[in-house]
C-alpha cells in the first residue's frame, strides 16, 4: 500500500524556521517529482515547491529564497525547510508524488506561524 507520511509542522513564531519531511512507501520513489502544496483555511490548495527525478527545482514566488526542497532518494524522503516564516505561510502542507499521470498524496501536516 502506497503511503506518504508527512512530519515535522507545528507552531512557530514569525521568523523562525520548520523543516517539513515527507516519508514513501511502496512505490518507485526516486523517478517521482515530489512536491510540497499548501491549503489555507477557505483558499485553494496551491503548489509550494516541487523537485524531479533529476533534481530540477521549482518555487511558488512568495516563498523563493525562504524555502529550500531537497530528496534524498535512499531514504524515500523529500524535506522542506522553511526559514523566515511568515503568518501568510500558515496552512496545511502535504506532499505529493507524482509520475505520468499517477498521483499520491499525504495526509497533511499543519504549520502555523504566529506570535
Amino acid at each position: 500500500q502506497v503511503q506518504l507520511v508527512e512530519s515535522g509542522g507545528g507552531l512557530v513564531q514569525p521568523g523562525g524556521s520548520l523543516r517539513l519531511s515527507c516519508a514513501g512507501s511502496a512505490f518507485s520513489f526516486s523517478v517521482y517529482t515530489m512536491a510540497w502544496y499548501r491549503q489555507a483555511p477557505g483558499k485553494q490548495r496551491e503548489l509550494v515547491a516541487q523537485i524531479t527525478r533529476r533534481d530540477t527545482t521549482n518555487y511558488l514566488d512568495s516563498v523563493k529564497g525562504r524555502f529550500t526542497i531537497s530528496r534524498d532518494n535512499a531514504k524515500n524522503t523529500v524535506y522542506l525547510q522553511m526559514n523566515n516564516l511568515k503568518p501568510e505561510d500558515t496552512a496545511v502542507y502535504y506532499c505529493n508524488a507524482n509520475f505520468a499521470s499517477t498521483d499520491f498524496w499525504g495526509q497533511g501536516t499543519q504549520v502555523t506561524v504566529s506570535s
